[in-house]
């Protein structure tokens, strides 16, 4: 039978997983339908958007807040296609300041909703679980922690394990690699992952660059690489780098063999962190936002770091460099201390591989799509 689903990603990471989800769903019934609000893989793998994550992707409290209008006219606008297509189950991605406030209009209409990776809500906005649990069918969880939260609150949850375990595969060797991007065989590489958001590359990126130019006075025989994102235009990110007096090779499409091949990373806070878990590479988290965004979130953020790996260990396994702290000289002296210190730089390897053991099993897709047909009643 043909199914018709509402499904909603407001940003990058929402994207990738929400096309990991409709390609197996796809598998089990090809007649399925999907419409809503995404990214370009979306796009490409048959959504009918209405809005792109380009459009969606505003970064801090103050910044949300001066687009309000905007996010009341994609509101309305969603509403209305709720109405005219009435579909049969409704994904939401994360994303949950705009996917919260849309599911009160989905229950009205009395239908089902799947929320499909929870809102951080063991960081900051735990009253928000009473809202879940108000709105929400069915929960699903890509860590284990969240399963627990969510059964003490009484929310029907389940845990599929991380699809980055699927995704995270690299496409080159290390030849192919480094030849394709002009790096030299005994060249140390430095990688750089400043975000998927224009404010980010902003406030992070020149941070990085900054430290691996001091790098570059302590190892001569250094190459950087910075990873651009889909949702960054190449243009954006290229005047970032003709600012430095540094040479920097732009890497396109093959972020996982970026990660695989550098010799240390400094990787912005958010999925990426946890895709160089998963790979194994020795990473820093570097975060900086607004100075106002800052103060705000340091007053809501109940958790004691900001590192996604640190916080599945339970313990400070990953260096952090959060705004002040983001300062190019400490964070280009912990990078020389990792890459001069083999027992230290193993002991991060070996500590990331056990973070890699708590994601769970390959197959998150498979098991989340199965979810969904059984909330069908297929």
């Amino acid at each position: 039978m043909n199914k018709q689903i509402l499904i909603i990603a407001g940003e990058a990471s929402g994207d990738m997983h929400g096309v990991g989800l409709i390609k197996e769903l796809r598998r089990i019934n090809p007649q399925v339908s999907f419409f809503g609000m995404g990214g370009d893989k979306m796009r490409e793998a048959g959504v009918e958007t209405f809005y792109h994550i380009n459009q969606l992707s505003f970064m801090g409290f103050f910044e949300v807040l001066e687009n309000l209008g905007f996010f009341r006219e994609v509101m309305k606008k969603m509403t209305q296609i709720l109405d005219e297509r009435k579909p049969d189950l409704a994904i939401l991605i994360d994303y949950p300041g705009f996917n919260l406030k849309l599911a009160e209009e989905i229950k009205k209409r009395k239908i089902l909703i799947l929320y499909y990776i929870s809102p951080q809500v063991w960081a900051w906005g735990k009253g928000r679980i009473k809202k879940i649990k108000k709105l929400v069918d069915k929960m699903i969880v890509f860590f284990p922690f969240e399963e627990k939260i969510y059964k003490d609150a009484q929310v029907d949850v389940d845990f599929i394990g991380h699809p980055l375990l699927d995704v995270v595969k690299t496409s080159l060797t290390p030849d192919e690699f480094r030849n394709k991007f002009g790096i030299e065989k005994d060249q140390i590489l430095i990688g750089l992952f400043p975000g998927s958001r224009a404010l980010e590359v902003e406030k992070i990126l020149p941070i990085m660059l900054s430290s691996c130019e001091i790098m570059k006075s302590k190892i001569k025989d250094l190459k950087v690489a910075v990873s651009l994102a889909p949702t960054i235009e190449k243009d954006y990110l290229v005047s970032f780098l003709t600012q430095k007096r540094l040479e920097v090779v732009l890497v396109e499409k093959f972020t996982y063999d970026l990660m695989r091949y550098s010799d240390f990373l400094l990787v912005k806070s958010g999925t990426s962190t946890l895709e160089a878990a998963i790979i194994g590479t020795p990473f820093v988290v570097i975060y900086k936002t607004g100075f106002l965004t800052w103060l705000v979130a340091r007053s809501l953020v109940k958790v004691p770091y900001i590192g996604m790996v640190n916080l599945i260990s339970g313990k400070k396994i990953v260096p952090e460099f959060v705004q002040y702290e983001a300062k190019p000289e400490k964070i280009a002296g912990e990078m020389y201390q990792f890459l001069t210190d083999k027992e230290k730089y193993q002991k991060m390897k070996d500590e990331l591989s056990a973070v890699k053991e708590k994601l769970g099993e390959k197959g998150a897709y498979k098991r989340g799509a199965e979810i969904v047909f059984r909330m069908l009643g297929e």
